[in-house]
């Protein structure tokens, strides 16, 4: 039994101690807005935010989280949509499938966290995340949109 802070609840998981996060919040936690992709931190369907950095969970095992650690979702960005990523994205019709869209829109919050007004290379260093539909434009149209709604 572990203990993790999840969304802003602590929360008891029953789940082997090598056990991904992305499967402990899938399977345990119930919280299937975290995708699964690759298996192997490349694509970023899997990425959550832990003590504010984006992270791809699907390589981090259950046991190298600890309670004080605080885990946010796409489900915990905002409870009602209003993040400023997710107005962008609506706004500008950014996903094709959706499928990686919210560990994208979790990267490039967690982003925006640290710089509010990034440059398109800024950009292209810090998101790595993969889209199969190639909605990279719009992603980038994106973020700009989401950087001045928080300025």
């Amino acid at each position: 039994m572990a203990k993790i802070n999840v969304n802003g609840s602590v929360l008891d998981v029953a789940a082997d101690p090598a056990t991904p996060l992305l499967w402990v919040l899938r399977e345990q936690l119930g919280l299937t807005g975290t995708k699964f992709g690759c298996g192997i931190a490349q694509c970023g369907a899997c990425t959550v935010h832990i003590n504010g950095e984006a992270q791809r969970s699907c390589v981090l095992p259950l046991e190298s989280i600890s309670e004080s650690d605080t885990i946010v979702t796409i489900e915990g960005l905002s409870a009602d949509g209003s993040h400023p990523v997710q107005q962008a994205w609506l706004q500008l019709d950014v996903p094709q499938c959706g499928y990686c869209q919210a560990g994208m829109i979790m990267a490039v919050a967690a982003l925006l966290e640290k710089n509010p007004k990034p440059s398109d290379e800024e950009i292209d260093a810090e998101i790595t995340n993969i889209c199969r539909c190639g909605t990279y434009r719009r992603v980038r149209k994106g973020i700009h949109l989401a950087a001045a709604a928080k300025a």
